[in-house]
């Protein structure tokens, strides 16, 4: 019952993780690693006996991190919650953990999340003024069986570290507010059709808001959502004109789409998202985007981060990786075993690169898909988060399940 409060045995900084801040168990022989390790003669030949004292221990199989821990961590602070807040909801979003996150405020446990690709996003109740206790567990052991060479929690790139990057928020919204918006565009019919999901507080059913649809150089439309129990799902198609620019690896043009939504209890809440218009298809053995035949001359991404142990996302760092790609002539990147986060979307499409993602599964070496084992459910929920959160973006062109799969 951490949860209930405990003190720390050290601070640490969030956004980031505990191997950074050199929070673990020194290497050594027992050191619990994520991975396979093909050739073990270290553990055993003499000509490593210098490499195994305590203190001087270098193993070759990886990048050596300065700490190691596997398992839950927990982390706390307080949250002042402003006069200004009072009755709205509280959203708390958590960009980019690893892995496992359960979430308490104060006393009350609001759930968990198992997304290795997404964030974890958690609805905190309707806001009360004052202080309040945030904690949040965090378990980066495999307790669902991804495969321990996948890329996304093995020793052999990033590494299994605990912590959480990228972006940690806190926010208010309305009763009524914005649970996700994506886009469908055509890029032969110059549409983009928008699809939002408003969710809803029980007591706001059968009261009307306004949403408000803007492409950047097409229409502005307005809709009159009635909200049902818990909220409602809005559809609605934006033509703009023949002479709208497409996207592809060439011409990377992308456009806006903002939506402004005015909820019944008063609040208000925007998001924007950019979108491209291209169609893809596949034709006998060849990719077609917007009717051209594209060859992927593209690269591989292991998740190899040694300075930091973990992708970066921040869009600056994105955007240098894709430049370089970009000058070698690629246009294609594959990210084996792993999903990257927003920030590669969205600099893939500013500059104009195909991605090919995964749901952050190698499934042999011990893991099996399509057994209707947990990993098969798991798979399945990873590939709706991953579309739901990055499916507008034009450059991302290929989702498979992972990587050399055993198993049905």
């Amino acid at each position: 019952k951490w949860f209930q409060g405990f003190d720390p045995a050290r601070p640490v900084q969030l956004p980031g993780s505990l191997v950074a801040q050199r929070i673990g168990d020194p290497v050594g022989l027992d050191t619990p690693w994520t991975g396979t390790i093909v050739d073990r003669s270290w553990f055993t030949s003499p000509e490593f006996e210098a490499d195994r004292q305590p203190g001087r221990v270098r193993v070759p199989f990886w990048l050596q991190p300065e700490a190691v821990y596997v398992g839950p961590a927990w982390y706390q602070r307080e949250a002042d919650i402003p006069q200004v807040a009072a009755g709205r909801r509280l959203e708390l979003i958590l960009e980019r953990p690893h892995w496992f996150t359960t979430v308490w405020w104060n006393e009350q446990k609001i759930g968990s999340g198992d997304s290795l690709s997404t964030p974890h996003v958690f609805d905190l109740g309707d806001a009360r003024p004052g202080r309040h206790r945030l904690t949040i567990r965090v378990d980066n052991r495999l307790l669902i069986n991804v495969g321990s060479n996948a890329h996304s929690v093995s020793d052999h790139t990033q590494g299994n570290w605990n912590g959480i990057v990228g972006t940690l928020r806190l926010r208010a919204t309305p009763r009524a507010w914005i649970e996700w918006v994506t886009v469908y565009p055509s890029a032969q019919r110059r549409e983009a059709t928008v699809e939002v999901r408003i969710g809803a507080r029980p007591d706001l059913s059968g009261r009307q808001g306004q949403l408000e649809l803007h492409v950047s150089g097409g229409p502005a439309i307005s809709l009159y959502p009635k909200l049902a129990n818990t909220g409602a799902l809005v559809r609605a198609t934006l033509v703009l004109s023949q002479a709208a620019p497409l996207w592809d690896d060439m011409t990377p043009f992308c456009h806006s789409l903002r939506v402004d939504w005015h909820a019944p209890d008063g609040g208000t809440e925007s998001r924007e998202l950019r979108f491209g218009f291209r169609d893809v298809e596949v034709r006998e053995r060849q990719i077609l985007v917007n009717g051209i035949p594209r060859f992927l001359r593209g690269t591989l991404d292991c998740c190899i981060f040694p300075k930091t142990g973990h992708p970066p996302t921040d869009p600056d760092e994105w955007r240098r990786i894709f430049r370089r790609i970009r000058e070698y002539g690629f246009n294609h990147v594959r990210f084996h075993s792993w999903c990257p986060p927003a920030a590669a979307f969205e600099m893939a499409d500013e500059l104009g690169i195909y991605l090919h993602v995964e749901c952050a599964t190698w499934a042999n070496s011990g893991a099996r898909i399509g057994d209707g084992g947990p990993l098969d459910a798991w798979v399945e929920a990873e590939a709706e988060r991953i579309v739901r959160w990055y499916g507008h973006h034009p450059s991302f062109l290929i989702l498979c399940h992972g990587n050399e799969p055993a198993g049905k």
